[in-house]
């Protein structure tokens, strides 16, 4: 299965959440930048509250692709240690890449928020988008900084995704994914059109979508 873009992706999941359509009590989390285009056709069908949930990829230094962690909003840090060890990456290292992303994890909550509370997700389904699973680090650190709010319930869903990462997963949350091929390779071989989404058009969708707000 390959999709046309994110938004086609995106139309096609929101297919497979039917369930949550009422959509009052659920708030759709996309995972920006990427996952935000996916999330908007989601919580438009849905009818459901949107907003960003913050979370950073510690990727490996010459190997930006490659996730040996990730960090997100709340503080919380996930990272590979048996990746780490395999590629002899020292502490210090990874305390350099985890405070640079920790900046741009700042950046991102004043350029896409503006000072605006996120979305109050306590005693509400939370369902956490994103437009594709490789190895799920930023995934896994969103469910981790989500846990901390007390959502009702939390579902992860994405277009594509490694099986051994959704599998893994499932472990945490929830899994809606539309495809899991074999062998993945990466997330943007299973798109037609993987351009990079931009600050700006993350910006027009979090405003044209139902009021994103901090309250029910």
């Amino acid at each position: 299965m390959r999709f046309k873009d994110r938004r086609d992706a995106g139309r096609q999941l929101a297919d497979r959440l039917d369930a949550f359509a009422d959509g009052s009590n659920v708030v759709v989390l996309g995972l920006p930048r990427g996952g935000v285009p996916v999330a908007y056709e989601v919580a438009s069908h849905l009818e459901s509250l949107l907003d960003i949930f913050l979370v950073r990829k510690l990727g490996v230094p010459g190997h930006p692709e490659l996730a040996m962690g990730a960090i997100a909003e709340g503080g919380v840090q996930v990272l590979s240690r048996s990746l780490i060890r395999e590629l002899d990456i020292p502490d210090s290292i990874v305390r350099q890449v985890a405070a640079r992303e920790h900046l741009e994890l700042e950046r991102r909550d004043s350029q896409f928020r503006a000072g605006r509370r996120p979305a109050v997700v306590r005693d509400r389904t939370a369902i956490l988008v994103d437009d594709g699973l490789a190895t799920g680090s930023t995934m896994e650190a969103a469910i981790v900084s989500l846990q901390q709010q007390v959502p009702a319930e939390i579902i992860v869903a994405v277009p594509v995704g490694a099986r051994e990462t959704c599998d893994r997963l499932k472990g945490l949350a929830e899994v809606v994914c539309l495809s899991t091929p074999e062998p993945f390779g990466a997330v943007g071989v299973w798109y037609e059109d993987f351009a990079q989404t931009t600050d700006e058009e993350v910006k027009q969708l979090l405003a044209s979508v139902k009021a994103v707000g901090s309250g029910p």
